[in-house]
């Protein structure tokens, strides 16, 4: 037994299977947070009536499309119709086989994971082309034409920014990237005196464009085109386009929080002094805070039964917190809660962008991306090679 549980692809398995069920959940999750953190930005209260202070209506929500009627125009391209949404879901799953949660938990490390990341998010686009051309519908179609010009111009600027960060690392290996800036001893965001400040902006700026989010969403915009790519579609294979919209944010986040915030690395990795506070302390506050909140949110409850709901949500973020006071438990879990906490946070400035921006005309948004960040991107590169060897040279 001992020998099975030794083998080197149980590990990469089991992560792989997480990703591929736990990746519906984390979609649910983030839905909800969006919808309580806009309504909270809008004065309202957000969804509230399905399970404890609406925590499981976004599960209702996924129930729902389940049962509704798939629908296939009559002059559609019905293989390609079929298969877009497929193609979309790949791609975007496909990214987060390389981004490593921990130094432990990864499905594999390979020597050009950044590239195998751009590869799948270039053909990512093919999916939702497709789904536009394949539905035989004017908006559909341009929403589909909008969305190929929009992702292949902010690509540029992406793959520009990326350029900087690999210029630090000297490898394209996420894993090697964060074994980096270990050594160094600081994340690149705030290397080369803070001039790397400048693509790690970019990056986020081009990745907001690149997962057709607010204010960059003119792929789908419904004051112009109903619903965009995704007019003609419905039920399950509509749930399938937004789920893989919110699978390519966790992979681009990842990236972001992998190439410049030092992945799974706590703040100051290199000060010993500051491990128990960090990887103990941290977590044990945020669970137990979130846990806090739950019981204090018991009172606002408009049944018992409701109120029950949210306090065992409560004690099962203390038991969580808890648990991360057993050292053998934290060695392992540790790295993993500082990964997901840094992407929450990029998640939630997402949301926060949504929530505060208005949509771009389409004019502006190319204007952005091919006269100001390409431009910046360029000089933010020939910049930091200066500097780095300034700095290799003394």
């Amino acid at each position: 037994m001992s020998e099975w549980f030794s083998q080197p692809w149980l590990i990469p398995l089991i992560v792989g299977a997480c990703i591929l069920l736990l990746s519906p959940l984390a979609v649910a999750f983030t839905v909800l947070m969006e919808r309580k953190v806009l309504a909270d930005m809008q004065a309202r209260l957000g969804p509230m009536r399905v399970g404890p202070h609406g925590l499981l209506q976004t599960i209702a929500d996924a129930v729902k499309l389940l049962m509704k009627e798939d629908v296939v125009p009559a002059e559609a391209n019905r293989v390609m119709f079929r298969l877009a949404p497929v193609v979309t879901f790949f791609t975007a799953a496909t990214t987060l086989t390389v981004v490593p949660f921990s130094g432990r938990f990864f499905v594999t490390d390979v020597n050009v994971g950044l590239l195998v990341i751009t590869a799948m998010s270039s053909v990512g686009i093919l999916g939702i082309i497709l789904g536009g051309w394949s539905s035989n519908s004017h908006y559909s179609l341009l929403g589909g034409l909008r969305s190929g010009a929009q992702l292949i111009s902010y690509e540029v600027a992406l793959g520009l920014a990326l350029v900087c960060g690999v210029m630090m690392a000297n490898t394209l290996s996420m894993q090697g990237i964060v074994r980096t800036q270990l050594e160094r001893g600081v994340w690149f965001a705030f290397d080369n005196y803070g001039l790397m400040l400048i693509p790690t902006m970019i990056f986020l700026i081009a990745s907001v464009a690149e997962t057709n989010r607010a204010p960059f969403d003119l792929p789908e915009a419904e004051s112009e085109l109903v619903a965009g790519f995704h007019t003609e579609y419905s039920g399950f294979r509509w749930g399938v386009y937004m789920l893989s919209e919110y699978i390519s944010m966790f992979a681009i986040g990842s990236v972001l929080v992998t190439l410049f915030f030092g992945g799974w690395l706590r703040p100051f990795p290199n000060v010993a002094a500051l491990e128990i506070p960090f990887n103990y302390g941290a977590p044990l506050a945020v669970f137990g805070g979130f846990g806090l909140l739950c019981f204090h949110l018991m009172r606002k409850q408009p049944n018992r039964g409701n109120a029950l709901g949210l306090a065992a949500v409560g004690a099962a973020l203390w038991l969580l917190g808890l648990l991360f006071l057993i050292p053998a438990f934290n060695r392992e879990a540790a790295p993993v809660f500082w990964w997901a906490l840094k992407l929450v946070a990029v998640l939630y400035l997402f949301i926060w962008l949504r929530g505060t921006f208005p949509r771009y005309r389409y004019d502006q948004l190319m204007n952005v991306g091919w006269k100001v960040l390409i431009p910046t991107a360029l000089g933010a590169i020939l910049l930091n090679a200066v500097v780095g060897m300034a700095r290799a040279g003394s």
